[in-house]
Parts: structure tokens; sequence; C-alpha cells
């Protein structure tokens, strides 16, 4: 197949989304597939305005203008892109989006006003927006012009399968990762307090000061001062507020090393103890995923995408709030009989989200789509 991915955020942009879909293109042309990207984000020099940039083979249009702090935002990048779609003997489109996209969203009129199959995938929890996306009624229309739609977690479909309507199917095609290069076990634990680890974009959404209430609860729970310590990796526009917050309460116990190379978190992941997932909101939880591979236990959100590979009691802890999971902590850092075990499910079960499973999927869903649109051409027989 010759795959049109489009998408808002594309690297150098790094996130979520924009790995996710650089992997995905790199892991579907290692089946065979062409896939050609289209984004508003500009290029490593500034490319836009439709330039082609290269990103390890693949080619990249860069329907990006002029903005600040480089958003990838463009709403006059539909004629364009209908142009080069129409040309590009396309045999399906795949579509990244979230709750703010709207580079994504041209792009699925785009699509679909071509007749070109369309696959769209959900990467956001809809939460309390769900409301005004029911009242937009977009989802409903794109689900009945044929569009398969899907999301990364079965928590991110629920509210996608309820506008969609009660004929459309809305799949789960999840996040990918390279198995074995993070399923390198944990180092062995080592005297001294529980090491916590996380890795999060620094921001309200993610919840990082409330992570640091819930750790400083859950060392008083232990009754043990020192027991508890908490590397907490990443950057992003609330690092000032975090790092004055550890200051003004004397949290000696946290560090801040900000973003780290993939192949230095899998080594500290190593030499951690245990992962927290504070986020309520999680479509997925990416970084949880990774960790988890390594050997982790993660101690997570209920409700949130990480019960796609987090079992309660089985290779980890899941609460239903803040209280909950400082209680969860508490209890792991008392039982190292319960931390060994939930630590050894998960080196001897390696995950299900690995990269070629993963885009055998998506390639089920371009073929879903390819039904689905010839299925809307064809006449009604009676």
């Amino acid at each position: 197949m010759k795959v049109a991915l489009l998408t808002d955020c594309y690297l150098p942009r790094l996130g979520g989304i924009e790995v996710q879909s650089h992997d995905l293109a790199r892991h579907l042309r290692a089946l065979g597939h062409e896939v050609v990207v289209f984004t508003a984000t500009p290029g490593p020099h500034g490319e836009r305005h439709g330039a082609v940039t290269d990103v390890d083979g693949i080619s990249v249009h860069r329907l990006a203008a002029r903005l600040p702090w480089e958003l990838p935002v463009n709403p006059l990048a539909p004629p364009e892109l209908r142009r080069r779609l129409r040309v590009g003997g396309f045999d399906v489109a795949h579509v990244q989006t979230g709750v703010v996209s709207p580079f994504a969203w041209d792009a699925v009129r785009v699509t679909a006003g071509l007749g070109l199959p369309t696959a769209v995938t959900w990467h956001s929890m809809l939460g309390p927006v769900t409301p005004a996306f029911r009242a937009a009624g977009a989802v409903r229309r794109w689900a009945a012009r044929g569009v398969a739609l899907s999301a990364v977690s079965d928590v991110a479909a629920a509210p996608l399968r309820g506008l969609a309507g009660p004929d459309a199917t809305v799949a789960v095609l999840p996040n990918g990762i390279d198995v074995a290069r993070w399923a390198v076990g944990p180092a062995p634990r080592r005297p001294g307090p529980l090491r916590l680890v996380t890795a999060m974009r620094l921001a309200p959404r993610k919840r990082p000061l409330p992570l640091l209430e819930l750790v400083r609860r859950a060392e008083r729970l232990t009754g043990r001062p020192g027991s508890l310590e908490l590397t907490v990796f990443g950057d992003g526009p609330v690092r000032a507020r975090v790092e004055r917050h550890v200051r003004e309460h004397g949290l000696t116990w946290v560090r801040l090393p900000g973003r780290v190379p993939r192949e230095q978190l899998r080594e500290r992941y190593a030499a951690a103890d245990v992962y927290l997932s504070p986020v309520r909101l999680e479509s997925f939880g990416i970084a949880a995923l990774e960790a988890r591979t390594v050997g982790l236990p993660v101690v997570g959100r209920a409700g949130s995408g990480v019960g796609e590979f987090v079992r309660d009691g089985v290779n980890g802890l899941v609460a239903d709030g803040d209280a909950q999971m400082a209680a969860a902590i508490a209890r792991l850092a008392g039982d190292p009989a319960e931390l060994s075990r939930l630590r050894a499910w998960n080196v001897a079960h390696r995950p299900d989200q690995d990269w070629p499973a993963v885009a055998a999927m998506a390639v089920a869903e371009y073929e879903r789509a390819v039904a689905l649109a010839g299925r809307r051409r064809s006449p009604v027989r009676r």
C-alpha cells in the first residue's frame, strides 16, 4: 500500500504523537509499504510552505505556516494538501489526531472529500470536552462517510463509540514500542530507599505537583523518613514551579534531571524500583509501558490508558485517586516480597504492544478503511 500519514505534529518536535507517527512510518516501510508524511510542523531548518524533507528515508511534506512558537497550525493548507493527495497515487490516508488537532481535522475533510479511504486514530482522552464534540457532530459525520475510527486504548475509544453512533466501530490501535530494546530487566534491588521514577512533560495536565505531594504523603505513611526517593525525568512549562515547590518544602529526596536520551532513560529505569503514572486523562502512557517492559511495576490511575498493560496486583498497582496511590507506594516500600513478585512477572511476560504487531494492526485498519470506502461507493441493492 501507499500510505499518506497525516499529523499536526512530527519530528523534529518531540512528543508522543510525533515519535509514534515516525516509528509507525518506519515499521510500515519494514513491512514493504510506502509511506509519505504530511504535517503542519516546520522542518529542522525551518522548512515550511510545502517543502519536502527527508527523515530517515521518509518523505515529509511540511505544510507549515510561519507562526509564533512554531505552532503546527496552518488553516491555508487544505487546497495544497488536496492537490498533493490527488496526484500522489495513495491507497489510504491515516490521520493522527488529538483533542486539539486543526491540521488533522482539515485532513479528514480533504481525504474524505477526495474519496480516499481514511483511517483516523485518536491519541487523546476526550474527558470533559466530550459534550462539545457531541454538539459539533464531526465524529458521527466521519463514521457516516466511511472513515475507519480507532483510538490508542479502550478507555480512549469508549467516548468515541458514543459519539460515532451505534452502527460504527471504533477499534483499538495501541501505541507501539521496540520491546526487545527495552526488555533489559531491572538491576538487583539495592538496599536503601524505594527508588521511584517517572518521565513526563512538566505541564499541568501531567500533574507533576500533585505527584510530589502524593509521594510526600506516601513517605509519611511508611513512618520512615528517607524511605522514598523520586526522580522525575522531563521538561516543560511548569519546571520552574516544580523546582520552587521542591525548594520551599525541603523535598531533598526529589531529583529533576530534565530530559534525557532514550538510551539513558532505559538505564535509569533499570536502576529504579517502581514507575509512577499519576495522570488522570492518560490515553495510553508510552513511558509507563517502556518502564513496565524494563521490568518495573507501574503504580497508576484507574480509568487511564495504563490499564492496557498493567493488571492490578499482577504486574503493578492501580489506584482510584491520589490517596490510594500514596497508600500503594507505601505498601510496596514496606513489602519487598510483593515488589519482587511484581518485578518478576514483568520480566517473564513481555507486553503485546511490540512494533511489528502494532504495524500489522495498522495495516488491518487500512484494509478496513478501504472496505468501508468501497461499501459507501457501492450502490444499495434491494
